[in-house]
């Protein structure tokens, strides 16, 4: 039998190059929101009345923080766009998956949505339609985090399939609960960008229940993950190392939680002795309550990357690349008998 050489796995490489890029760009969205700068540049799509590539430098990087988030935010997001166009070129013209081809098109066609939300928000000044463009984003980033996990290929060559195994309780209990997992960590951003995006006249009923939906909504995640924990503690290497990871995010989520609490809002009262209670909040603009708030956002984004991961590995996602390639040997070894 005559084995060909491995070609380099370009639409891996360009979704791994689309997930950093976006990761980086969720970054500085959440940054934006913290310290309020969405309306820094009145304009779009240029920036001050300079074409958004050609802004200059050194205003950029030696202007107001405020104008250095936003314009980077808006660079970052084009060169995210034109990643996501090459990677669903790259996809069309190699050998993958019918699975593969069409998230590479609902990429395409959220990253062509976010920009256009993004461009609203800034021309309309509207809130809501933050809203919604906090909410496409972690969409945008899962679905990249998709494309990435399922073309990556095995030591021999195949894309990455999920582990099987006899169904059992554990494998059942780890089955359901990993797309569960996937939807729950999804609607908690959802849910958390409400707050993240709050109407200063908003009413006291309206803020209780956002909290409310927001708190249960952890606890949910959390519930989840740690039966999806449970349920892969003996299964395959990396289901199980993927779990026991979620596990831990969730983890220091729930911390960073209360951390952004007291950073918006101050600790309630009652939970504490009165001298242990501060006076007023944290300044969420100050550089320690930047860190808390975005990194409670940022790590919710890793955590809907790392269930969406988890998934695809346990075999939520199931391409027919490998069965094509199977096929292909087998007519190789055939004509080389």
């Amino acid at each position: 039998m005559i084995t060909s050489p491995r070609t380099f796995n370009w639409p891996h490489a360009i979704a791994c190059l689309l997930v950093a890029s976006t990761a980086v760009l969720l970054c500085f969205g959440a940054l934006v929101t913290t310290f309020d700068a969405a309306m820094a540049v009145p304009d779009w799509p240029g920036t001050y009345g300079h074409n958004m590539f050609l802004f200059p430098w050194s205003q950029w990087f030696h202007g107001p923080w405020d104008l250095f988030l936003e314009h980077g935010h808006r660079l970052l997001g084009a060169a995210v766009g034109i990643i996501s166009l090459l990677l669903g070129a790259v996809v069309w013209r190699s050998n993958t998956s019918s699975t593969v081809r069409s998230l590479a098109m609902a990429a395409i066609l959220l990253v062509v949505v976010q920009g256009l939300l993004g461009g609203a928000r800034v021309l309309l000044d509207d809130k809501t339609v933050a809203k919604v463009h906090a909410c496409t984003g972690p969409l945008f980033f899962a679905v990249a985090v998709a494309i990435a996990t399922a073309t990556r290929r095995s030591a021999d060559g195949r894309v990455s399939e999920g582990v099987g195994g006899p169904p059992s309780t554990r494998s059942v209990a780890s089955s359901a609960g990993a797309p569960l997992l996937v939807i729950a960590s999804y609607l908690q951003l959802v849910a958390g960008a409400q707050l993240r995006h709050l109407d200063a006249a908003v009413d006291p009923v309206t803020f209780r229940w956002l909290v409310g939906i927001h708190v249960a909504g952890a606890l949910v995640v959390t519930a989840l993950a740690a039966v999806v924990a449970w349920a892969n503690a003996s299964t395959a290497t990396p289901v199980r190392r993927w779990s026991w990871g979620i596990a831990a995010l969730v983890v220091g989520q729930v911390l960073l939680g209360c951390g952004a609490w007291a950073v918006a809002w101050g600790v309630p009262t009652g939970l504490l002795p009165s001298g242990w209670q501060p006076s007023q909040a944290v300044v969420a603009r100050s550089v320690s309550g930047a860190i808390v708030v975005t990194g409670h956002v940022v790590l919710g984004m890793m955590i809907l990357g790392s269930t969406v991961v988890l998934w695809i590995v346990g075999g939520g996602l199931h391409t027919d690349a490998a069965a094509r390639r199977d096929v292909g040997g087998a007519r190789a070894e055939g004509a080389y008998a």
